[in-house]
């Protein structure tokens, strides 16, 4: 199938109020996983190549071109986005090799120099028939300058979306980056009100470290994009490490590697369920008073 764009993936979620997946790419095995559990649930699904993966391979283009191949080759609605980039060149390198959507990251610079950086990049994209994503201060975790507990202000939010013409904003409403367990409480008051002052589609990024339930209560206040990268590395190296284990005289990357894939790509299929289950805020509501009751 053709390569999806990833705005038809975020605008039909949003539409529904359900969650648009975007899962990220660390090698070949992992993509291989995520487009295995698209195709087995028949969920669209956002791959996401990060900048930090990028430098991990030494340049860009091959582990890209593999990851849009094995899209193209999917039966799946699949669409290919470049996630956390702070390089200009990586932005046109990416778009140039046939990546749909990119998130702008220039969420570390002062708001003025944010704003510039991320509108220039915009236009440039915008003139390609690109999806832009970008961040407004930063998402906590990664040695960002703001904690967990920072918050997205929606008057701000606004006027950044206005000035840099973007199509999606990330926004901090209580998640964190690489967290390891599923345990942040976000901000859903906020998140109703980011939605309602926003022409724009919400992300949410740290969500590895959000629960089911917990997710499931975001997108009904309002979030769209769903970004996971750090459970899904922790199901694969949690199977290598069971593997091995079991077995230390293996030596066959191969034989490892494959239940590792496997791990993923039940667990990436899971989250897809959970992540495109509509819920509304009364049925939270009740589930919530049955279980305090």
């Amino acid at each position: 199938m053709p390569l999806v764009p990833t705005a038809s993936i975020v605008d039909a979620a949003r539409e529904a109020r359900v969650g648009a997946a975007a899962f990220n790419v660390i090698h070949l095995e992992t993509a291989e996983a995520l487009v295995a559990a698209a195709e087995r649930t028949g969920i669209p699904l956002i791959l996401q190549i990060s900048e930090n993966c990028i430098h991990y391979h030494g340049s860009l283009l091959p582990l890209t071109r593999a990851t849009l191949a094995l899209a193209e080759g999917s039966t799946a609605r699949i669409a290919v986005h470049l996630d956390h980039i702070t390089d200009a060149e990586l932005v046109h390198q990416g778009i140039g090799a046939g990546v749909g959507s990119v998130m702008v990251d220039a969420s570390a610079l002062s708001y003025e120099q944010n704003v510039a950086t991320t509108a220039e990049l915009t236009a440039w994209c915008h003139e390609r028939g690109a999806y832009v994503e970008a961040e407004l201060g930063e998402v906590g975790g990664k040695d960002g300058v703001h904690a967990p507990g920072a918050r997205t202000d929606p008057t701000e939010a606004l006027a950044f979306v206005r000035a840099t013409r973007v199509d999606a904003l990330a926004v901090a409403v209580g998640s964190s980056h690489a967290m390891r367990e599923r345990t942040a409480e976000l901000d859903k008051e906020l998140i109703a009100a980011l939605r309602t002052t926003l022409p724009v589609p919400l992300v949410l990024h740290g969500s590895s470290g959000v629960p089911d339930d917990e997710l499931r209560r975001a997108i009904a206040a309002g979030m769209t994009k769903i970004n996971i990268s750090t459970h899904l590395v922790s199901v694969f190296t949690g199977s290598i490490r069971r593997t091995l284990d079991a077995d230390p005289t293996l030596v066959d990357s191969r034989k490892y590697l494959k239940p590792a894939r496997e791990a993923v790509a039940q667990e990436a299929a899971r989250l897809l369920e959970v992540l495109n289950t509509p819920v509304t805020v009364p049925d939270l509501r009740t589930a919530e008073a049955t279980v305090r009751g």
